[in-house]
This record gives structure tokens, C-alpha cells and sequence, in this order.
């Protein structure tokens, strides 16, 4: 049985923290293979979270079970684990057992920091959770003189597997809130530039203003889920839509934190129509698969991370025709999009590097979507039903877990061990 020590930020309500916790499903899916350890991280400003479920109590537990376990392998002179996995960017993953596995959403853009491609060499396999954030460790490239004047070519030569997130089977519990609009558009974000959330409601009340019938619902924060940014992200939201002008569309902001249940519960409230997604990037892009596995219509643009789920295999048969075709074929409302290199507000050293692109929606694109959702949505919303279902067949959390279990094992049989070390964590 292998010791597997998972480091990251499994108690915050995060990309990541969603990442940590599947691992730890997925690796406890197997004890008759692995025994899992757990060292909690922060994740930047948000707090960890307080729920009171059996999981959490399991975590806890696992936690100070760790921190006894590693005292007395520090104390005897052994090393506490056989493989760690580290679930966070690459530039914070570390040697901390002589097996170690970086699991990543790595970027939302086109390539990834030379600070990057060094780290990739301290792991003996990367996870990513997309094919897109795959294909940005596989391309990057960096070209120069080393010390001795001669021209060679930095690129990540570690293997990269993709294992995305699984659909969570939990029933859904009622969101109780009202709106003054029959027919209501979601998005679900924390406020950013990558985010582009000024353009998503501008547009949207360009697109809808002398109409009383149509709502946005911004379920948002700035970074943290209390009162102070309640108050913080409600005064950013006004002085937003007060800009706009007079207008008769609404915006309606929710906020703080929702368990599982009540977020599906939100993507299936039966005043909630279609989610937006109107991101430069997703490494993943979780509220857009969770929205997709709930049946709610979808408008993004098919670039980056949700291009694996976004994109089904549909089988249809022509008039006349004997045989039937099977092709691939995107089922949200798409959004079309250029492809140029990051504001340099988004700039974040050794992570979102200048260099690097991602998508920008293009207004007009995304304003007909909205205006063809509006007016055609039993259309979309029978899309919506097909690539629900190509969604829970895919990625259900049993052929998910398997994935990940698989690419550990095979990580820990192909690498070979060279250097016995103790880590104190």
C-alpha cells in the first residue's frame, strides 16, 4: 500500500480546493491501494470553509492523523510518504517525497512562464485538468544562450496526463430568491479581470435594455464570501450598472457561500434559464460543467478548458440515408472570439506572463446569442438535455476516479525512486 500525502487547499470553496477534495475521493475510492495523508493550504485571500458533513469530519481527522505521522517519521529519520501529490500552481510544487505529482489547472492562457517550465522538472508527472491547460505545458517553448554561449531550448519533458472533474451525484436543494423578471440569465464568478464581467453585463444591457421581462443573476465576490465583501462587491455592482444609463432589463446580485446541493439547486431554479461565460479562459471552468451536468442552456465561447465537455459526440441520420453519421459538435449557444495577448492588468508574475493570449468574445456574437437563447429556448434548452447526458456518461465520478487512480499508479511504477529523503512539511 502506498503512503500518498495530498497537499493543498482541500478546505476552501476554490477551483482548487474542488481539485484536492476530488483527489482525496478518488484516491480513498482505492484502500486496498493507497493510504492518504492531508496538508491543508491557503488559496490567495479566500477562507476555508465551515461545513458541518461527515466528509469534513473525515478530512479533520486525516489531518491531525498527518501532522502525528509526519512528527514521528521527522523524529525516527524516515520518509513520511511514498508519493505526494500537490494540488496548486507550479511554481509553489516541491520534492517532498520520492514520487511527486503536480496537479494543476495550470493556465487559461496560450502558454505558461519560463518560471513554470523550470518547475515542471521538479515532479515526476503533471495532472492537468484540461486538455487545454495540457497543450499549454506541451507548446511553450523558451530559446537562448546558456552560460557557455551555446543556443538551447527550454519546454516541459515531464509526462502530462488529463484527468477532469467529476459529475457530483447530490440532490439539490431550493434557492429561495425572488425576481421582478420571468426569464433570467446566470453567471457565476469571482470578480476578475479574467472574468470579464464588466463586458458580460454591459453587453447584456445593450442587448436587453428597453426589456422588463429579462434578468442577469451575478452570483459573485471579490474574494471572500463574508459581509465585507458583500458590501464591497454590492457598491462595485451599482456603480457599474449606473453607468449604463436608465435601463429596464434587471441585474440581480447573490452572494455568499452555497453548499453543493443549493448550487445545483440554483442551475435548476425554475426562473433561471441559460448560464454565461463570457471568461477570456478557464483552465476547467467548474460553474460552466456544473451548469452543463444540470441541463441549463449554456452561452460561451468554445475556447479553453470547457471545450472537453462542451464539445459531444451526436449521431444523427439524414432523410433517405441508410447509414447514420456520428460527429462532434459543440452544444452550447458559442461565442465568438479572437484570440490576443492578455490586458496588462491581468499580468501576474510567473503566472499569467504578457506574452501569453487568451480569447476576447466578440460583442456582436455574444449579443445575438443572448437575443437567439431569449427567443428560441425550447431549442437550447433541448441541446442543453443532450449534452447533459453526454456529460454524466464521460465524466461520471466512477470513469473520473478511475483516471486519476490510474495515472498515480502509473506515476509511481514508471519513477523509479533515487534519493531516500525526510521532509518536514
Amino acid at each position: 500500500m502506498k503512503k500518498v500525502l495530498i497537499r493543498g487547499p482541500i478546505l476552501t470553496r476554490t477551483g482548487y480546493g474542488e481539485q484536492a477534495r476530488f483527489a482525496y475521493r478518488a484516491l480513498k475510492s482505492r484502500p486496498d491501494l493507497f493510504d492518504v495523508y492531508i496538508v491543508p493550504t491557503n488559496w490567495g485571500h479566500t477562507g476555508w470553509t465551515v461545513e458541518d458533513t461527515a466528509e469534513r469530519k473525515e478530512i479533520d481527522e486525516a489531518i491531525t492523523a498527518t501532522n502525528r505521522h509526519i512528527q514521528y517519521c521527522n523524529k525516527v529519520g524516515t520518509n513520511p510518504f511514498d508519493i505526494s501529490v500537490q494540488v496548486t500552481i507550479p511554481n509553489e510544487w516541491e520534492k517532498l517525497a520520492p514520487v511527486n505529482i503536480g496537479f494543476t489547472a495550470g493556465t487559461e492562457t496560450t502558454h505558461i512562464s519560463h518560471k513554470w517550465v523550470e518547475s515542471t522538472r521538479v515532479v515526476n508527472k503533471i495532472i492537468a485538468v484540461s486538455e487545454h491547460t495540457k497543450a499549454a505545458f506541451v507548446n511553450t517553448e523558451y530559446t537562448g544562450n546558456n552560460a557557455e554561449g551555446n543556443r538551447v531550448t527550454a519546454k516541459c519533458h515531464t509526462p502530462v496526463d488529463v484527468v477532469g472533474f467529476p459529475v457530483k451525484v447530490t440532490t439539490p436543494v431550493p434557492i429561495e430568491f425572488e425576481t421582478d423578471t420571468t426569464f433570467n440569465f446566470l453567471s457565476v464568478l469571482q470578480w476578475s479581470p479574467r472574468k470579464n464581467l464588466e463586458n458580460t453585463i454591459k453587453w447584456f444591457v445593450e442587448e436587453f435594455r428597453d426589456n422588463e421581462d429579462v434578468g442577469l443573476v451575478v452570483k459573485a465576490s471579490v474574494a471572500r464570501n463574508c459581509y465585507i465583501d458583500r458590501k464591497h462587491t454590492e457598491a462595485r455592482l451599482k456603480a457599474l450598472k449606473e453607468s449604463f444609463g436608465d435601463h429596464k432589463c434587471k441585474i440581480y446580485l447573490l452572494h455568499g457561500n452555497l453548499t453543493d446541493e443549493e448550487m445545483l439547486g440554483l442551475y435548476r431554479k425554475d426562473n433561471v434559464h441559460a448560464l454565461i461565460n463570457l471568461a477570456h479562459g478557464e483552465g476547467f471552468g467548474l460553474p460552466v460543467f456544473e451548469a452543463a451536468y444540470s441541463g441549463l442552456p449554456i452561452i460561451a465561447p468554445n475556447w479553453g478548458g470547457q471545450k472537453d465537455y462542451l464539445n459531444a459526440q451526436i449521431t444523427t441520420k439524414a432523410k433517405g440515408k441508410k447509414k447514420a453519421r456520428t460527429k462532434t459538435r459543440c452544444l452550447a449557444a458559442k461565442v465568438d472570439y479572437g484570440l490576443a495577448n492578455i490586458q496588462p492588468e491581468a499580468v501576474w508574475k510567473d503566472v499569467l506572463i504578457p506574452e501569453s493570449a487568451w480569447c476576447y468574445p466578440k460583442e456582436s456574437s455574444y449579443r445575438n446569442a443572448l437575443r437567439t437563447v431569449y427567443k428560441s429556448y425550447d431549442r437550447f434548452k433541448g441541446q442543453a438535455n443532450k449534452l447533459k447526458t453526454s456529460v454524466e456518461d464521460n465524466f461520471s465520478e466512477e470513469k473520473q476516479n478511475k483516471k486519476f487512480v490510474d495515472s498515480v499508479l502509473s506515476t509511481a511504477a514508471e519513477s523509479a525512486p533515487t534519493v531516500s529523503q525526510v521532509v518536514t512539511i
